[in-house]
This record gives structure tokens, C-alpha cells and sequence, in this order.
């Protein structure tokens, strides 16, 4: 019996027709590709998907063409830019602001600088500018009595005069802080928590007017009390004067700086900053029966208050004749 044929040798010759027919469609797809234009939008769109932080500064017109990215010169169409080009076109413009920015400080320096001149304040306040920011002296004559926290009338109208200059220059401070300083008033040192409140509390005062009377943002302004610690002069009878002040450090923002301004500082430092131990820091639950601690802050506050001036606010002894816990 003769045996049937096994089908031949040609069973795999539709392979051929449709690799002919992927590769025709591969060819035409590559001609419609060649022939079409980058959407610069779509473009970064697509980027950012797989990098956040990519760089979506816009493309100059001499950095691309509409044969695709990296392409010669075409005036007719952008394209897209090749990035060490949008790297250093953004660092041309940060630069520029940066000038900007330094240009406000000093605009507001030599603002301030004039109208503390005009008031003829003396040795009561020094101005001063360097690479650091403006810096501001104040004795603590100019705001307070002795050993009070109370806001004098002309130390209110002197920091409501710079209030306007500091809301011109908001955009361009990184920060202003406010920093509170006692002198020892004998041979030993000042009570320790009288002399830190009350530092503490002039600084906070003297914060919370330029905050309520200035549109600079409040996240960028800055209160600290370093009582006696931090002298400038001997606390003999004759310098000991210099030793009591409010001190100003008003601060541009640096674009330049690598780890941003004062509030991506903070950020950076709450959120990624040295060894985060949240386990260790964690705020303990109150014991079984324990009070709760809501309520109590004016109390504190209050008592607190007391004790930085002095222990009478309507008007002790200390606070008239500036006897008492500065001397």
C-alpha cells in the first residue's frame, strides 16, 4: 500500500507574508514619525511620568527642530531642548532673580537705615549690612521699662514705621528673627527660668506686632530669648545698658543654596533631618487617672507671665524704676 503524503516541506510559508506584512507596517510607521512634529507638552508629560523632577523649564527656539529632539537649528519650530541646555538657561534665570532679591535687601537696608536716622535714635539703635542680611540693635530702652515685656508707645510707632518697608520687600526675606537679651544684674548669675522668660517674652512681643502689623509671611518670622548668655559688653554699672537689647536679623533668600531657603530647611530637617528616633521621642500617653493637658496653656502662660516681669504686670516696683531682675 502506498503511504500518504506528510503535508511537504511548505507549511511554514505564511511566515514569510507576515513578516513582509510587520515589516511594511514597521516602515509605515516610521515614515508617519518622520514626518510629524514633537508636542512639547505631551513631551514633558511623558518625561515627568518617569522623573518628578524633570526639568520643565521652557525650550528656547534655537535648541531643536521638528525633525525631534537634539536636532540642528530650526527657527520654525522649537522641538525639544537638550537638557545641559535647560539646565544652564535655568540657571541664567536664578541668577537673574537673585539679583533681584539682592537689589530689594539693600533697597530695604538703606530704607530703614534712613528712617532710623531721621528719628535720631543715637546709641539706642545700630544698622548694620553684610553678607548675612540686615542686622538691628535695639536697646532695650527703646521697647521696654525694666524688667517688663509691655511694648512701650515708642517702641510700637518705631516698629510700626518699619512694618510697610519690611511688606514691600516680602517676597524677596527668607526670614526675620527676633532675638531677646537680659544683662546679669549682680555678681551671680540672674534666676535662671525669670531671666530666660523674660528674654523669651520681649522677643515673642516685639515678633507678634511686626506679625500683626506687617504682611511678611508669619512662617518666616522668628522669635528666640537667650537671657544673659549671649553679652556684648561687661555688666559693670557702666555697660551693662548695651547687654539689655532686642536684636533684628533680617535675611535674603539664597536661591543658590543647595538645601533652599529657610522653610525647606525646617521641612528637610523634620522630615528626612539626622536619625528620625519617632520611637524614642514619642510623645508618651498620659497615665490612667492624669489630667488632661488641654486647658492648661493659659494658666501656664499666665503664671509664666507673672514670673518674667517680675511677678506684678500693673506696674510693680521693678518695672518703674528698672530695678529688679536685670538690675
Amino acid at each position: 500500500m502506498k503511504k500518504k503524503s506528510g503535508g511537504g516541506e511548505g507549511g511554514a510559508n505564511w511566515m514569510d507574508t507576515y513578516g513582509d506584512m510587520v515589516t511594511l507596517l514597521l516602515c509605515f510607521f516610521v515614515l508617519l514619525y518622520s514626518m510629524s512634529t514633537i508636542d512639547e507638552e505631551k513631551w514633558k508629560q511623558v518625561a515627568m511620568s518617569f522623573n518628578p523632577n524633570a526639568l520643565s523649564t521652557p525650550t528656547d527656539p534655537g535648541l531643536g527642530t521638528s525633525s525631534g529632539p537634539f536636532q540642528e537649528e530650526n527657527e520654525n519650530n522649537p522641538g525639544v531642548a537638550d537638557p545641559s541646555d535647560l539646565l544652564e538657561q535655568a540657571m541664567k534665570e536664578k541668577e537673574k532673580e537673585q539679583q533681584t532679591i539682592d537689589s530689594n535687601i539693600e533697597k530695604l537696608y538703606q530704607q530703614m537705615k534712613e528712617y532710623l536716622d531721621q528719628r535720631d535714635l543715637g546709641k539706642n539703635v545700630e544698622i548694620t549690612k553684610g553678607d548675612g542680611g540686615i542686622y538691628l540693635s535695639f536697646a532695650d530702652a527703646v521697647f521696654f521699662a525694666g524688667d517688663s515685656y509691655f511694648l512701650l508707645n515708642e517702641g510700637q510707632e518705631l516698629l510700626r514705621g518699619i512694618a510697610p518697608m519690611l511688606t514691600e520687600a516680602k517676597d524677596s526675606i527668607d526670614e526675620i528673627r527676633i532675638m531677646g537679651h537680659t544683662a546679669q544684674a549682680y555678681d551671680h548669675p540672674n534666676i535662671v527660668e525669670d531671666d530666660r522668660m523674660l528674654a523669651s517674652e520681649r522677643a515673642a512681643q516685639v515678633t507678634a506686632f511686626l506679625q500683626e502689623n506687617c504682611q511678611v509671611d508669619p512662617a518666616r518670622l522668628v522669635s528666640q530669648g537667650y537671657g544673659q548668655h549671649r553679652p556684648v559688653a561687661e555688666n559693670d554699672d557702666v555697660n551693662r545698658w548695651k547687654n539689655r537689647r532686642v536684636e533684628m536679623v533680617i535675611t535674603g533668600k539664597d536661591l543658590m543654596d543647595k538645601l533652599g531657603d529657610a522653610l525647606e530647611q525646617y521641612t528637610t530637617l523634620r522630615e528626612d533631618g539626622p536619625g528620625k528616633t519617632s520611637d524614642v521621642y514619642a510623645t508618651p500617653e498620659p497615665a490612667e487617672g492624669s489630667s488632661s493637658s488641654e486647658g492648661t496653656d493659659g494658666n501656664q502662660s499666665s503664671s509664666s507671665s507673672s514670673a518674667a516681669s517680675g511677678g506684678d504686670n500693673s506696674g510693680s516696683p521693678a518695672e518703674s524704676s528698672g530695678e529688679g531682675q536685670e538690675g
